[in-house]
């Protein structure tokens, strides 16, 4: 069973900058669609931004232009750049991908103070 291990995150002002890392424990290579979710408190997890084989990266309206979702495969990692950070961007980040059933990271922590 894969297994996928976040890091990154923590606290930063409006307008600053993040990365989250999502690491997965076997070869991502053929993994055609990886995403990363977040959930606000107090809301349903939505999905951020999706990263597909053979296609352009998508993202949700609200972090266009802002957020940049890639992979490095030579790493079996998975990554969410995030800038121009706003406070409503505050919430738990988690990525996940399909590999026979649906596998998620562990979750991180994401504050951006106003």
């Amino acid at each position: 069973q894969v297994q996928l291990v976040q890091s990154g995150g923590g606290s930063v002002q409006a307008g600053g900058s993040l990365r989250l890392s999502c690491a997965a424990s076997a070869s991502i290579y053929t993994i055609n669609v990886m995403n990363w979710y977040r959930q606000a408190p107090g809301k349903q997890r939505e999905l951020v931004a999706t990263s597909q084989i053979g296609s352009s990266a998508s993202y949700a309206d609200s972090v266009k232009g802002r957020f940049t979702i890639s992979r490095d495969n030579h790493k079996n990692t998975l990554y969410l750049q995030m800038n121009s950070l706003k406070p409503e961007d505050t919430g738990v980040y988690y990525c996940n991908c399909y590999i026979s059933s649906w596998i998620w990271g562990q979750g991180t922590q994401v504050t951006v103070s106003s």
